[in-house]
């Protein structure tokens, strides 16, 4: 191993573990506030809608489209997108959720446990898109950190700037749920753990394997879980915590942030 791949993998680490700062957000607040966690999590949906469909699902057809054609390339990468839908949709299915309606709606200890076991899950299945989503753009960035470090270190630190948001949709449904800012901190940690990991395991392992279609489809799969996680989990639950003006708000900011932390990459 000479000295190209240690710095490689240096830079994929530090960028990887940007999704940790996202949890400093939590440090700031002590008490519950529905107001900003409505917020957080309409930002979080944001980042997720807008990287899903401007960034990861672009990559994926460019890909696509190089080993299989234009037409070809662009439905594989549709099936992909939708492939990642159902499976999330699976997952959903094989994973109660322990949801019920109270029978007496002023119970609010039901209703706090309810709340507290959706955002549960919700900090979980973001944690996991992410981690999915981060293993292979952790090969990416390794590799071509390999090839041009001067190019890395570009990608790398425009990776290391949107993953901290990307680690806010994991550490602030932790936070509440769990009442834990460790906890909430060592998911979002996680999550981007998957970044060096991917690099490691895609070098040594998976390097005469991975190609542009499997990297293509990878990351179809990966934005439509996104999709489906933003539109079905954290709006739907963002409303609930903060109503509507709140939640787009929060949606705008967050695709305003993740599109100035993509430009970066221009």
């Amino acid at each position: 191993m000479d000295n190209p791949i240690y710095f490689a993998f240096g830079l994929t680490l530090l960028a990887g573990l940007c999704t940790g700062i996202g949890s400093i957000i939590c440090l700031m607040y002590k008490k519950f506030n529905s107001k900003f966690l409505g917020f957080m999590l309409g930002l979080s949906a944001g980042v997720m809608l807008y990287v899903s469909f401007v960034e990861i699902l672009s990559k994926a057809k460019i890909s696509l489209v190089e080993v299989y054609g234009n037409q070809l390339g662009a439905i594989y990468t549709v099936l992909g997108f939708f492939a990642g839908i159902v499976a999330i949709i699976l997952l959903n299915l094989l994973i109660p959720s322990h949801e019920h309606k109270t029978e007496i709606s002023s119970d609010l200890e039901s209703t706090e446990k309810n709340h507290t076991q959706k955002l549960y899950r919700l900090g979980v299945f973001s944690a996991l898109a992410l981690a999915i989503h981060n293993f292979p753009e952790g090969l990416a960035t390794f590799m071509s950190a390999v090839n041009d470090p001067s190019y890395g270190i570009s990608i790398a630190f425009a990776v290391a700037v949107h993953n901290i948001p990307e680690g806010i949709a994991v550490a602030v449904p932790i936070y509440y749920a769990t009442k834990s800012r460790k906890k909430a901190f060592w998911y979002s940690f996680l999550s981007g753990l998957a970044e060096p990991i991917g690099a490691l395991v895609g070098y040594y392992m998976l390097r005469n394997f991975f190609d542009d279609s499997i990297f293509g489809i990878i990351f179809a799969s990966v934005a439509g879980i996104m999709v489906y996680i933003s539109l079905n989990e954290l709006i739907p639950t963002a409303k609930e915590f903060a109503g509507q003006k709140t939640t787009m708000a929060g949606i705008l900011v967050g695709m305003l942030i993740i599109a100035v932390s993509l430009l970066l990459f221009l």
